[in-house]
Order: structure tokens, then C-alpha cells, then sequence
């Protein structure tokens, strides 16, 4: 009761709404469950013959998985294998062992751990992003052993998720993945001409199959997320509807969609990033995610001769800008906001490194550069087509992204000696309830000579206790300030905020390696006695020296603890002359100033949370953090950090 009366402060009297309305279809669609009428002959196939040239150690790693897979063990997230069944219980959570009910799915309540187990798991699985590793099995082997394995899965995923029964049925993205994944596999075997739709038993899997896949079209169309949740969430399924209603044009409706999905997709991808190429839900990860599904989309798109717009692909384009901007020299990009290791396509290794996939594949699309990466050639091979046009004038890189809220500082930026670090001074999310965000209000992160140094601690766990939700969203695991103990923002729930700090820039510096920098925000100015916090950022190039100067205006005293969260792996001491930091190839001094300041170095707490990091989803290790405390008014608090190479 306390979610639902938090989520309708979130919503517009329009939502509400349009929430009714929902409900309303929901009802009908559950009384009407009827089979679509009979596909016409028109499914595209786009010719894809056999796969692109692999390495021996690419196509050994790809048939060990496929036969992993064959075996019943899944890899489902980054990186983590699962036991699922062969064929899957695809309505199991595969680490709880809970099995969803078949019933209705808008019956169905995906936060009830004892219904369902963890949702997250269950939707991974159903993605079926390994299914598209079988198709590239056969696509390399020309064995049928894979088709019929191929078959087993599909088959078997038909006759347990029957259109709107099951917890696979619940939410419109997982069904635009499952989509895209369909659509890969679609060409890689063939299309209709595929020996998969052999014989009696091979028209009966494409009849069901395409029947399904009308259903996903038309879920997706009468259930697209709107008003606060149009985030990476309604990219994702007109993504699917687009690349649906594109590759099987078999139905009345099928135009309709696709016009509705293209107009749709050329809005959100200037809606959902800032100007200068930033996501909107200030998540990393996301920023990662929705470009996926762009890419998908537009890439079926120019295979379907229907190409998007320039200004779309422009969009893309500064989206990769900016995460290459913000990687460093060894490929880390900082953990800022959520991540659940969600993966829209994947075409190579488990595990592999998906920021520099898509910066690979948007170097081979929009600036025509040979693709060497293994995943963008398979996409390119899977999804041919003319390359689009972007603008020309697009530089590569930057270091101010003022309208996304991001600034960079440091030096030699790609070389060995690199230093760089990022500000954050932007939103706090996306949209009314800010999903996806943190209350990370002026933080920033470090790294030194492609070695994480301060670091975002990440995500961790969606559905694990609600003290670890609470505890990595919120400011006390982020490089900056917190007063009286409360977060600068109010949460209403897991994916939630409801007073979200708005923070300004106030100084904006003239260069990276001469960066002086101030903003504040006003999280706190909700406060009985209001307070502000003003953060001074300097970094001089010269010197290779930091000072973060931290103040605070209030008219009463307030417990003031400012937080320092070290990458683990690090040697972190302290002592009397102050803090020592030595990594791989450099070393970090840094002295702290004010008045009764204590200082303590905190690793892996756990009542309250306090020194975890999280690298990859459901995994987190202790590190160290440096906790400042005082009790002031006014007086600030200045760190400064001094780096030396050896």
C-alpha cells in the first residue's frame, strides 16, 4: 500500500489515466484470447548465408558454449552459469528453483518471490539469447544436430509460454528481446526456407511459432510503457515491435506497428539523450542498453531498405561519444547509476566487454571502419545492409557534457600517464520516479593509468534485502557528501524517488588538466534548518594534483560525513600523516583539512552497509572506504590528493 500511494504521487493526473486504461485492455485481453489469423507469406529473409570468417579460437569458443547449452547450462547475466534444464522448465527461476504459475500473466504479481522466485532470473533466461547461440552453431557448421537442438527449445518454449499465460508474459521489454533474439535466429537459419520447418512437425513449430509472434506484436502494442516509465523500457519495446512488425510483415496489423515503432524509436533517440549524447536515466549501464536496441532497430531498418534519419543515427553517434569520453586508457567506464547486466544481443563470449562491442560496432556503421570485434561481425553479417549517414562533423571524444551532466579532468587522456576523472553534476534520473538513478549529487571518480582509483561501487542486487537496494543507491556509496545521515534524495521504493536533488553547475572550468569546477545541489535544503552543499573540484595538470573543497550553508550545526570509496585491489592505509594509496603503477597521497575532523577507514560493513562494491550483478567484495566525519555549520572540509607514477 505504501508503493502504490508513493507511485501515484509520481504519476500526472494523464498517467493515472492512462493506468486505468491499461488496466481496462488487461481485462479485455484476458477475456479474449484468441488465436491470430493465419500469417500471410511475406516473413523476410535477408539472404545470410553461413557466417562470417572466424578465428579457430572463436569458432572452438562458440561451439563449447553451444554445447553447454545443449547440456542444459545457460549463461545468463555477464557472466554466470546456470543449470536450466534440457529442455528448460522456462517458467522456473533457475536459481530459486520456483516455478511460475501458468496462468494469466496480467494475474500475475512478479514482485512475489514466493509466485515467481527472483523475476530477474526468469526473464533473463526467456530472452533467449542462447538460442541465437545454437543459430550461429548451425550457421558455422552446417550441422543438423543444431537445428534439432534449435527445434527442442523453441518447441518446448511454445508449448509452456502459450500467448498471455506465465510470468514470461508480464512485461512488454522482455518480449521486444525476445524478438530481436527470434529475429537473429530467423535469418541465421535461413528463414522460411530453413530445414528447421521441415516435414508435419516443422510446419507445426513455425505455425506456432509465427502465431506467438503475432501475440508479442500485439502485447507490446497495447502495452507499451508510458508517461513516468518511458525509459530505456519503451526503447526496448518498440525496438522489438519494430524489428517484429519488420522481418514478419505477415499480418492487417504489421504496418501499423512498424510505422508506429519507427516514429516512436526517431523521438525517444533524441528524447533520451541529452544534446550532447548522454542518457537521460544517468545509468551507465542503460546508456549501454538503450543504444543496443537503437542499433538493432536501425540495422534492420537499413536491411529493410526503410533507413532511419540522420538526425537518428547523429543521436548514436554522440551516445558513443560519450562513453568513449568517459572509459579509460584499460576500457573502464564508471558504474554510475543502476546495471543489471541486461544485454539486449549477444554474438560473442560470455562475458565480454559490451561498452567496447558497441563503440566497435559504431565505428564499422558510421564510420566505415573494417569490423574486427567478433559480435559486430556477426550483426553485420546477420543484418546486412547500406551503412547509414550520421554527421561528418561529430569529433570523437570530449570532456564537457554540461547538458547530460558530466565533466572530465585529467591529463593525457589515452596515453600510459593517463589521469581521468569525472564530476558528476546532473540529474538525478529520468522521468517522474527517476527509475534508475542514484543519490550520487556531485560525486566523482578517479582513475589512474587505465587503474580505477575512486570509484561508483555499483548496483549489486535489484531484489536482494531492501538494506542493500537502499544502501548502493544511495549517497553513502558515492564520492560525496552526506548530511545527518540521510540520503540527498528520498526514495519511494526500489525503482523510486520522490524529492530527487537537483544539482547546477555554478564555475564551469575552461579545460580538463586546468579544471576548476563548482556546483552545488539542493537535497538538503528540505531539511527543517535547509541545507545547501557546494563542491569546489581543482585538478592541475602541472602538479598532478587534486583538491575537492566541500562546504556547506546552514544556520544550525549538521553531522557532515564525506565518503572516499577506493577500487579493491588497491593498498589503502591510514595513518597520522594522512591517507596512502598505491595501485599497480602509481601512488596517491591525500591530506585532509577542516575543523574536528575523524577519520576512519570502513571495509565491509554490513549493519549498516558500508564498504561493498559490485562490479557485476548479484556480486559485490569488501573495499575501503574513507569516511570523513564532523559536525559543522560552515566550516569546510578540503581533500587533496597528489598522484605520482613509478
Amino acid at each position: 500500500m505504501v508503493w502504490l500511494v508513493n507511485r501515484l504521487r509520481c504519476m500526472s493526473v494523464a498517467e493515472v489515466g492512462y493506468r486505468i486504461q491499461q488496466a481496462a485492455v488487461t481485462r479485455v485481453a484476458k477475456r479474449m484470447r484468441a488465436r491470430a489469423a493465419p500469417p500471410l507469406p511475406r516473413a523476410r529473409t535477408f539472404s545470410v548465408h553461413g557466417a562470417p570468417t572466424l578465428s579457430q579460437a572463436e569458432r572452438d569458443a562458440l561451439l563449447a558454449d553451444a554445447d553447454s547449452i545443449c547440456a542444459g547450462h545457460v549463461v545468463l547475466f555477464a557472466n554466470r552459469r546456470f543449470d536450466v534444464g534440457m529442455p528448460p522448465v522456462w517458467n522456473r527461476d533457475p536459481d530459486s528453483g520456483v516455478l511460475g504459475p501458468a496462468i494469466y500473466a496480467g494475474d500475475i504479481t512478479i514482485t512475489n518471490r514466493e509466485q515467481v522466485g527472483d523475476i530477474k532470473h526468469v526473464w533473463e533466461l526467456n530472452r533467449h539469447l542462447h538460442l541465437v547461440r545454437l543459430a550461429q552453431a548451425w550457421a558455422v557448421t552446417n550441422d543438423v544436430a543444431w537445428l534439432h537442438a534449435l527445434q527442442a527449445q523453441l518447441r518446448s518454449w511454445l508449448d509452456q509460454c502459450p500467448p498471455l499465460v506465465g510470468p514470461n508474459w508480464t512485461s512488454s521489454l522482455e518480449l521486444g528481446i525476445r524478438l530481436i533474439n527470434w529475429g537473429l535466429v530467423w535469418q541465421m537459419i535461413g528463414g522460411e526456407g530453413s530445414g528447421l520447418f521441415a516435414g508435419e512437425e516443422g510446419q507445426r513449430l513455425r505455425a506456432d511459432w509465427l502465431d506467438s509472434i503475432h501475440a508479442h506484436c500485439t502485447a507490446i502494442a497495447r502495452h507499451l510503457s508510458r508517461h513516468s516509465s518511458a525509459n530505456n523500457h519503451l526503447i526496448g519495446e518498440l525496438a522489438g515491435l519494430y524489428v517484429g512488425a519488420s522481418i514478419w510483415p505477415c499480418w492487417k496489423s504489421s504496418g501499423a506497428w512498424l510505422e508506429q515503432a519507427r516514429r516512436e524509436l526517431e523521438h525517444e533517440a533524441q528524447a533520451q539523450f541529452s544534446r550532447d549524447g548522454v542518457n537521460r536515466e544517468q545509468a551507465f549501464a542503460y546508456h549501454i542498453f538503450s543504444s543496443e536496441f537503437l542499433f538493432v532497430a536501425g540495422l534492420v531498418g537499413q536491411a529493410c531498405d526503410h533507413p532511419f534519419s540522420r538526425a537518428y543515427w547523429t543521436a548514436l553517434l554522440r551516445a558513443l561519444r560519450f562513453l568513449r569520453s568517459v572509459r579509460d586508457l584499460e576500457g573502464n567506464v564508471p558504474m554510475v547509476g543502476d546495471a543489471d547486466d541486461g544485454i539486449v544481443f549477444r554474438l560473442d563470449s560470455p562475458g565480454s566487454d559490451r561498452a567496447e562491442q558497441l563503440l566497435a560496432l559504431g565505428d564499422a556503421v558510421l564510420r566505415r571502419s573494417q569490423p574486427t570485434h567478433p559480435g559486430v561481425r556477426w550483426l553485420l553479417h546477420t543484418l546486412p545492409g547500406k551503412r547509414p549517414e550520421a554527421d561528418p562533423h561529430e569529433s570523437e571524444t570530449g570532456w564537457a557534457f554540461p547538458d547530460g551532466g558530466y565533466l572530465l579532468f585529467g591529463s593525457h587522456f589515452g596515453e600510459p600517464g593517463e589521469i581521468k576523472g569525472m564530476v558528476d553534476c546532473g540529474p538525478l534520473g529520468y522521468l517522474g520516479i527517476a527509475a534508475h538513478g542514484h543519490a550520487d549529487a556531485l560525486a566523482l571518480t578517479l582513475s589512474i593509468g587505465g587503474e580505477e582509483c575512486l570509484v561508483d561501487p555499483g548496483t549489486y542486487s535489484y531484489w536482494q534485502e531492501p538494506k542493500w537496494r537502499d544502501y548502493f543507491r544511495g549517497t553513502s556509496a558515492h564520492n560525496t557528501v552526506r548530511i545527518d545521515g540521510l540520503d540527498q534524495s528520498v526514495s519511494g521504493g526500489r525503482f523510486m524517488w520522490l524529492k530527487k536533488a537537483r544539482a547546477s553547475i555554478e564555475r564551469m572550468p575552461q579545460s580538463p588538466h586546468e579544471f576548476d569546477f563548482r556546483g552545488s545541489h539542493d537535497g538538503y535544503e528540505r531539511l527543517a534548518d535547509p541545507v545547501r552543499h557546494m563542491r569546489s573540484v581543482r585538478f592541475d595538470a602541472a602538479s598532478a594534483t587534486l583538491t575537492v573543497r566541500d562546504e556547506i550553508a546552514a544556520k544550525k550545526h549538521h553531522q557532515v560525513e564525506l565518503f572516499w570509496h577506493f577500487a579493491p585491489g588497491l593498498d589503502v592505509r591510514l595513518n597520522s600523516a594522512g591517507l596512502h594509496v598505491r595501485g599497480k603503477r602509481f601512488a596517491l597521497q591525500m591530506h585532509a583539512h577542516g575543523a574536528d575532523l575523524k577519520l576512519e577507514l570502513v571495509r565491509g560493513n554490513e549493519n549498516p552497509p558500508l564498504g561493498w562494491y559490485s562490479r557485476c550483478y548479484e556480486s559485490r567484495q569488501p573495499c575501503d572506504v574513507l569516511k570523513i566525519s564532523t559536525v559543522s555549520s560552515a566550516v569546510p572540509v578540503e581533500c587533496k590528493f597528489t598522484i605520482t607514477f613509478f
